[in-house]
């Protein structure tokens, strides 16, 4: 497993807090392929179920299971979609820097949502 601080091209597998249903989130997922999926929603484990069902984004269809590595309170709907915009824009290195700026709990095995 990847530490912290390493440099490595594939995001930390770790257990990530989940703020509580009805608040605006935008999220960061890892998909079976190593790729990132960036998203938001107000029903954050709906959503991830969603997603390893292949009914939500048609990028995640084939590329689940999917796994949560990054999730960010938002002041509402709006902030959630600029704040996804924003991070949409970031390259995957910078993406990376940010899904390891977060302090969580290190898990020994990858875990689907």
């Amino acid at each position: 497993m990847n530490s912290p601080t390493s440099k490595s091209k594939h995001p930390v597998k770790c257990a990530v807090a989940t703020p509580p249903c009805g608040a605006w989130l935008c999220y960061i997922l890892c998909c079976a392929d190593d790729t990132l999926y960036t998203g938001i929603t107000n029903d954050l484990e709906k959503r991830l179920a969603a997603h390893n069902a292949g009914t939500a984004a048609r990028y995640t269809r084939g590329r689940g299971p999917v796994e949560l590595v990054f999730v960010e309170s938002c002041a509402g709907k709006s902030a959630a979609l600029k704040r996804e915009m924003k991070i949409k824009s970031l390259s995957r290195t910078n993406k990376l820097a940010l899904i390891e700026s977060v302090p969580r709990h290190k898990q020994s095995n990858r875990d689907t949502i």
